[in-house]
């Protein structure tokens, strides 16, 4: 797991689970021009300024200093997409380092801290991709940034709110085991969501069903079907997949 520690910049990688120091994470949705990690590193810092996606990278340093914590974790920067490898390996455990961060902040690049919160967090991109499924669920602390980057509320104030936009249950916004809702159940919550991948409809689901599995981008449809057959491999007693 790659970390960017929020005073230096700097990128450092931890190899054991045991050596991951506390960190924030970062949740949001992709735009058309995010920082990679090839870019963090061989970039001008001038012009890594000028990019579309460094501004929340920006955002998220500072708001976890102000929270006491030195390093962050940012997919678009803290992952080597060029190493299949490690994509895979980072796919199949993302849901834990969600679950494991001290507290994640969702940037909802769409919603102004001076709109209607109800009104404008319901029609929020956020919501609609698949990865931010278990972005939502994972983490025990979620606090929510508008595009500004003001606070609108944690997980747990907005709960109400959330488990109406989401139809997700409240107790399981608050972390309760994912195993106690049926497949169909953890399947229709993912429902009304999209990818930009036709393989990560399947790919963004793995820890919500607790399953790993390697990734093989450009299988197209024969992903999810991969999926079903571990999900019933790891649950034989819950037919209500059939049902889904």
């Amino acid at each position: 797991m790659r970390l960017l520690q929020v005073e230096s910049g700097k990128i450092e990688e931890f190899l054991s689970d045991d050596d991951i120091p506390s960190y924030a994470i970062l949740s949001h949705t992709w735009g058309g021009e995010e920082v990679t990690l090839a870019d963090w590193e061989d970039m001008e810092e001038g012009k890594l300024r000028r990019m579309q996606g460094y501004a929340k990278i920006r955002y998220c340093r500072d708001q976890a200093m102000e929270d006491g914590l030195k390093w962050v974790w940012v997919d678009t920067c803290c992952i080597d997409k060029r190493s299949s490898a490690e994509l895979s390996e980072a796919i199949n455990s993302m849901f834990r380092w969600y679950r494991n961060a001290t507290v994640c902040y969702a940037y909802l690049s769409d919603v102004s801290g001076s709109d209607d919160i109800k009104q404008s967090m319901s029609k929020s991109r956020w919501f609609t991709r698949g990865w931010t499924l278990q972005e939502l669920l994972a983490p025990s602390l979620v606090t929510f940034y508008s595009m500004e980057w003001q606070s609108l509320g944690t997980k747990s104030e907005l709960l109400q709110l959330l488990s109406s936009i989401t139809l997700i249950e409240e107790e399981f916004l608050l972390s309760k085991d994912l195993q106690h809702a049926s497949i169909a159940k953890r399947m229709s919550w993912a429902s009304r969501r999209d990818t930009s991948k036709i393989e990560d409809r399947a790919y963004c689901l793995l820890g919500i069903f607790d399953i790993n599995m390697p990734l093989i981008y450009g299988e197209g449809k024969k992903a999810f079907r991969r999926l079903q057959k571990e999900i019933l491999e790891a649950t034989p007693d819950d037919h209500t997949l059939f049902a889904w």
